[in-house]
This record gives structure tokens, sequence and C-alpha cells, in this order.
């Protein structure tokens, strides 16, 4: 009898069962569509963090900044050989640094392993190799004035042995000079489950094996090796040093901060910093402990900073993050008021469309019918168009965020420092002057949809329909046989 009723009463009502069903669609596509797209933030965020922390990597340690001393300007200085002759000449010379200058000895390491909840702990030494290549055309060096004995060539610098000349003058001189900056990752070979390199997969090629801890070998990223011709089998070459490029790595997600990897040893040897490293990726045995080990490591092992993930995430600026604040805030929110908007208008709604089925009610009511089951009636009425509305919800927001992952919406995102050593811990973070640069990351936003967020858009149909039942069936409840009668006319 119920299921009976209900079906005939809801076929009699379909204009009014559809506007009480797209109410509640919209507020439910309003969820799912936010929370996708909060998702999506969520995702977007979390490459930029993977592409600089690596994968399984819960926080770093890096060496905490320190003052510069007088008299370094923090600039790379080139030297390149003086000639004498008028001869076109060219040079090249790379300068290789510490990322911002800050390094940790490599027994710190040890320690750090040593930490209460500390699972693992992996060293790495970033470095910033500014390259330079000058093609000179060296002028003739004339004096005037002083000793016509002394000619004073040499270029400058070039002096003489009596009387006094002023300082010579080069003519026809000129210089072209081409300067590029990449970055290299010192990798602990014995375990590469953490470090820089944890991030990538291979993708041509192979990763380096336990026992190259010395080897002249290079694993190049996907990027730098197209912008240099670089093949599996090439050649490298760093400060004058040949390196055999042996891998290119892809980065799992977004865009990889390191361009060159070499094994740790070998980084070492490059920038003078033996048994050095810049940074070192700690695994906790629990996610729960993160905090606390933080704590621990900054209480036990002095002139260090920690940096988690949550700290990194906290320096993440850009559209990514305003996007993210959005979505987070406004966005919500809005799907807040939608849905008790929708679920206030239903309730209306079905308590006018009772209110216009006196003579009905009454009449059942007549028959013998209680208020209860009246109630029940309309509840269940109410609950079919709840969940109408839901299965029309969810599929506009599918749609909609089927639309937003097609269009993939670009979104930049730039990572500040933490003031832990360029960039909080990362890798390839350069020099102060570099760091904006190299880290400004390009990402497309997509609007992934949970089981759960499905599961939450069934509750808000179902929760939506008690209510709208809820009021309509405290309407139909009041009435009595004699409201039947007096309806009549």
């Amino acid at each position: 009898m119920f299921g009976i009723y209900l079906k005939r009463e809801l076929g009699r009502r379909k204009k009014a069962a559809l506007v009480i069903a797209l109410g509640l669609a919209l507020g439910i596509a309003l969820v799912i569509t936010v929370n996708s797209v909060s998702a999506g933030m969520t995702q977007a965020q979390d490459k930029v963090l993977k592409s600089l922390y690596g994968l399984g990597t819960d926080m770093t340690v890096t060496k905490a900044r320190s003052a510069p001393t007088s008299g370094s300007s923090g600039r790379p200085n080139f030297q390149f050989d003086a000639r004498s002759d008028d001869s076109d000449t060219t040079q090249s010379s790379d300068r290789v640094m510490t990322q911002g200058g800050q390094a940790l000895a490599a027994g710190v390491v040890t320690k750090v392993a040593a930490q209460k909840g500390v699972a693992a702990a992996v060293g790495a030494l970033t470095l910033n190799v500014t390259k330079v290549d000058g093609s000179f055309t060296q002028g003739k060096a004339q004096s005037s004035g002083g000793n016509s004995g002394n000619s004073g060539q040499g270029g400058p610098g070039g002096g003489n042995s009596g009387g006094s000349t002023a300082a010579p003058q080069v003519q026809g001189g000129g210089a072209n000079f081409d300067v590029n900056s990449y970055s290299v990752a010192g990798v602990d070979v014995t375990d590469q489950t953490l470090g820089p390199l944890a991030g990538s997969k291979i993708s041509t090629g192979r990763t380096f094996t336990a026992a190259q801890t010395n080897a002249k070998a290079a694993v190049v990223s996907t990027s730098y090796a197209k912008e240099n011709s670089l093949k599996v089998g090439g050649t490298l070459k760093i400060s004058g040093t040949k390196y055999t490029v042996i891998g290119i790595a892809t980065p799992d997600s977004s865009e990889s901060t390191t361009d060159v990897y070499l094994p740790l040893k070998q980084a070492q040897t490059l920038a003078d910093a033996k048994n050095q490293v810049t940074t070192i990726y700690v695994k906790a045995t629990d996610s729960q402990q993160i905090d606390s080990v933080k704590a621990a490591i900054q209480k036990n092992i002095s002139g260090t900073t920690v940096t988690t993930s949550a700290d990194l995430a906290e320096t993440v600026s850009g559209s990514l993050s305003t996007a993210s604040d959005l979505a987070a805030g406004v966005g919500k929110w809005l799907s807040v008021a939608v849905l008790v908007a929708a679920f206030l208008v239903a309730a209306l709604l079905t308590s006018s469309a009772v209110s216009r089925r006196v003579r009905e009610f009454g009449t059942l009511k007549a028959l013998g019918w209680p208020s209860r089951r009246v109630t029940r009636q309309v509840v269940g009425e109410s609950i079919v168009n709840g969940l109408l509305g839901g299965a029309l919800g969810i599929g506009l927001g599918l749609a909609a965020a089927y639309t937003v992952t097609a269009i993939s919406p670009k979104l930049t995102a730039q990572l500040g420092s933490t003031g832990g050593g360029g960039m909080g811990g990362g890798p390839g973070g350069g020099g102060p002057g570099q760091q904006s640069a190299q880290n400004t990351m390009e990402i497309a936003l997509s609007a992934p949809v949970s089981m759960t967020t499905i599961a939450l858009a069934v509750g808000l149909a179902v929760t939506g329909g008690l209510i709208a039942g809820a009021m309509g069936g405290w309407r139909a409840s009041r009435m009595r046989p004699a409201d039947a009668l007096r309806s009549v006319s």
C-alpha cells in the first residue's frame, strides 16, 4: 500500500517533486565541485613539495643560516688568463658553490638517525654551478707618457722597468660572455629511497648502484637532457671533470629543481666540501611523531634548522595558494550557505504541498489512517525527492569536476625560504638571487572525485529529504478530518 500510494502521488506531483529535487541537486553539486577542487589543490601542493623533498621524506635538516662574513659579497668570481697578443680567445670557467654556502658535517647524519622516532636519515649535497663561456678579443696595450723604451705591453698589469708611465690602455679589445647556471645534487647511492633522486623515476638508462660511491657517473633530469642534447652514454663536463651519463630521470610530479645527480663523494670533491652535506632527509617511524622528532633534533643537535612538509606548505605562494585559500574559505562557506538554503526551500515547498493536500489527508484520517501513517507517507515522498536530488546533484557535480580536469587550468606556485638555508631544505634552491626563478612551478589543476565525496552527497540527499519530510509530516499530523470538510467549497 505504501509503495503504491507513493508512486501515485509522485506521479501526480512531478513538477513539485522536480523543483524540490533540483534545489537539493544544486547544493549537492556545489559541495561535490568544491570538495573535488579542494582535493585537486591538495594534490597540486603535494606535487610541489614532493618535487623538492623526494618521496618518503617527512622533514629535512639543514644548517642554521649564519650572517655573512665581512668582505664576502656572495657573488661568484671568475678568473681568466690574460693574453698579450691580438688574437681572439675562447675561455670557459665553472664556479661550483654549495647551496647558500651552508653545509653540515657528514657526521650529523648519524646523529640525526640516532634520534628517537627517526626511521632513516640520508645526507645530500646540493650545489649550484655557474658556467661562464667567454669569447675575448685582445687589443694592443699602449702607454702614454713616460719612458719610451718601455712600452708597457702585456695587457692589464703589465709593468715597466724604468721611469713612470701611465696605466696601459687596451685598444680594439672586446668580450662576449655566455652565463648559464644549473643545480647539482650529490646523492647517497647506498640509500636512494630518500633524498633528491627519490622523487623521480629513471625513464632511460639506469640509476646508480651501491658500489658507485665515487664513480664519475651522472643521472640528469629530462628537461636538462633535452636542453643540452644529452643521452645515455654521453659525457657531461663539470669544472674540468668528465662524467658519463648513465640515466635520465623524470620527476614523478611537477618539475624537478635538480638538473644533475652525482654520487655524493663526487659532489663533495667538486665543491671542495669533503665530508659535508647541505641537506639531511629524514623519515619518521610514524607520521604522528613528526612534531616530536623535529623538537628532538632541534634540542639535541645545535646549529640546525628542521623543516617539515607543513612548514614548506606555509611558504607556497602564487595562484595555487590563492586558489586554495578561496576553495577552503569562500568555497566551503558558499557550499554551506547553498545547502542550508536548499534544505530550507525543500522544507517550505514540502510544507506548502502538504497544505494543498488538506482534503486528501483529512479524508485519509477519516477513513482510519493514524497520524503516524500520514507522516510516514509524507516523509517517504520527501526522501525519494531527496534521493532524486542527490542523483541529479552527483551527476552535475561529476560533470563540473570533469570539466575542470579537462580544462586543466594552470596554477603557479612559488616556494619561499623558511630561513633554513636557501629553500628550507629542498634541493636545487640556489642562491638568494636565483631562488625565485628556480622555484616557480606551473601545475595543472585537476578535480578528482573520491568515493568519500559521493558518500557525502548521498548523505546530504537523505538529510535534505528527512528535513523536508519532517516539516511536511509535522504539518500533515496536525490536520483533522474536519479540515477536509472545511476545504470543500
